[in-house]
């Protein structure tokens, strides 16, 4: 473990998560940070030592409709101490961590005749990119720098460029950019399907992760229309041209 404790570990993570997001400084509870992201106010509640008491009291005084709550516990525990009106909507996932200095992405992987990357930083935030020949997004991701902290977040690939390498290239590209800035701990909350990814990369578990929200359950979701299935990467339009300057790494 590169942190003391798993609690130190996620007081890392949810600093630069929030940096990633552009969201508020976390802001210090009784039980954990609550963070506030974006311009509807969403609210996150981060516990890095849940117990069932403390859930069930979170839970039960948090009436606002969309309210988060992350807590680093077994999906199933987390799963028995909510309160009835809450749900966990998204698969169990992990806080995994690795040392960016021996970070290695594994052999180089060149991308394809059309394909281009392009990274910038912008306001503590590394971002990488991969265009497909016609111009859209194929794959993507950011991290962003605190101190000797980098926090990976938002790596997605498009299902039609999937099982490529693209996913090594950002994560590459990330790592590498962030322990150029002085980085020396990388940070990411991942699914269960990415994890094998990053364990491959030289990333390794440090505690389970699961996600629960105040609203309704899954099948009520997607009755109303929600979209369940995992998020693909937003094809590219005019607004999404990089407002930093672009640039290019060969590394995978």
């Amino acid at each position: 473990m590169h942190f003391i404790d798993t609690s130190e570990t996620v007081r890392a993570w949810v600093h630069g998560w929030a940096l990633s997001r552009g969201a508020g400084e976390p802001s210090p509870t009784p039980w954990g940070f609550t963070v506030t992201n974006g311009p509807a106010g969403n609210v996150s509640h981060v516990l890095p030592a849940a117990d069932e008491a403390t859930v069930r009291e979170l839970t039960t005084s948090a009436t606002g409709p969309g309210v988060r709550l992350k807590a680093f516990v077994p999906a199933d525990s987390l799963a028995s101490w909510i309160a009835p009106d809450w749900s966990l909507p998204d698969p169990p996932g992990f806080l995994m961590s690795t040392t960016l200095e021996s970070c290695s992405a594994g052999a180089p992987v060149p991308l394809p005749d059309g394909y281009r990357l392009h990274s910038w930083t912008s306001a503590g935030v590394v971002h990488a990119r991969v265009h497909a020949p016609d111009g859209s997004t194929a794959a993507r991701g950011q991290a962003s720098v605190d101190g000797a902290t980098a926090v990976v977040d938002k790596v997605e690939t498009h299902p039609a460029h999937r099982r490529r390498g693209f996913g090594r290239v950002v994560m590459g590209t990330l790592t590498t950019t962030a322990a150029e800035r002085g980085a020396l701990v990388g940070l990411l909350a991942s699914s269960a399907e990415g994890r094998a990814l990053y364990e491959a990369t030289g990333w390794r578990v440090e505690a389970p992760l699961a996600n629960a929200l105040r609203g309704p359950g899954p099948a009520r979701q997607e009755a109303a229309g929600a979209a369940t299935a995992p998020r693909a990467c937003r094809q590219r339009g005019p607004r999404d041209t990089p407002t930093g300057p672009p640039g290019s790494a060969p590394r995978a």
